[in-house]
């Protein structure tokens, strides 16, 4: 049978310092510092003090954070504004952090990566039949976040 490891209970001001340290080296949202804080074996209320704490000094930023996410996922992993604005739902990132985080995406820059994303799969597909295979492509691009109706007024375009 396999042992549980057992959480190593730490003081407040450790915490602190080790949640500073968690902060400073990449963006981070209230939800993954918290998730941090209890692995630590924290109390609730010490860990929220620890958090207010962290958000006064400015290491903690929710807007700051969802621009720098939705700026990476978009330029690194070519996400598109919907799968990002799930991404920071699921992490509690407030409705107008997102908006400003989503801002962050020049319009231009998000249609040409939806082409380039659209024509290679294009490319890639083996489905001779064009209707089936605007649709795979359509499926592909809208399961990475991107509006159907661009895919689709992209792919028509294209098409003609």
């Amino acid at each position: 049978m396999s042992e549980e490891k057992k959480k190593k209970v730490i003081t407040p001001d450790i915490a602190l310092l080790h949640a500073m340290r968690y902060c400073a080296y990449q963006e981070r949202c209230q939800q993954e510092v918290r998730d941090k804080l209890y692995s630590f074996g924290l109390w609730t209320d010490a860990i929220e003090k620890i958090i207010s704490e962290l958000i006064e000094q400015g290491f903690i930023n929710e807007e700051r954070f969802a621009k720098a996410y939705a700026g990476g996922k978009f330029r690194i992993k070519h996400w598109g504004k919907r799968k990002i604005e799930l991404s920071l739902k699921k992490r509690g990132i407030s409705s107008f952090c997102i908006n400003k985080g989503l801002q962050e995406i020049n319009e231009q820059e998000y249609i040409e990566t939806l082409k380039d994303i659209i024509s290679k799969q294009t490319k890639k597909s083996k489905e001779t039949n064009p209707l089936k295979r605007n649709y795979k492509v359509a499926q592909y691009c809208i399961s990475r976040g991107f509006e159907g109706d661009i895919v689709w007024d992209i792919l028509k375009l294209e098409g003609d």
